[in-house]
């Protein structure tokens, strides 16, 4: 399952359905609160897709960070469209996709790191 979070309801229609017509199972998430409450909801997540900058108590860096320390397992891809993260920003064994990016690239950054994770 993907968990994807993004604030602006197009741009997260777009990514939901591009990953659904892949054949992912997609979870939505306006904010990180709203995506926090969803993971401990329980609920296999094998992915996190996240914009950088949302509303809310936290961006998708802070979201990033925790889903590391609280879910080690899941992956984490990061978007954004006007922030640039730093390798240090960015989770071990994440990435990031700028935006605006092509449906193709996302379904195949999702499927590498989908790959690559052991337990699937």
């Amino acid at each position: 399952m993907v968990l994807l979070v993004e604030d602006e309801m197009l741009v997260r229609l777009i990514g939901s359905d591009a990953l659904s017509d892949a054949g992912y199972t997609v979870v939505e998430a306006e904010t990180a609160d709203e995506a926090v409450k969803l993971l401990e909801g329980g609920g296999e997540v094998h992915l996190l897709f996240t914009d950088i900058r949302m509303p809310g108590s936290m961006d998708g860096l802070a979201l990033a960070e925790l889903v590391r320390q609280r879910w080690p397992d899941i992956r984490i891809l990061l978007t954004s469209g006007d922030t640039l993260p730093t390798r240090e920003q960015i989770p071990d064994e994440g990435s990031f996709l700028q935006k605006p990016y092509r449906v193709d690239a996302l379904r195949a950054e999702v499927q590498r790191l989908i790959c690559e994770t052991p337990s699937i």
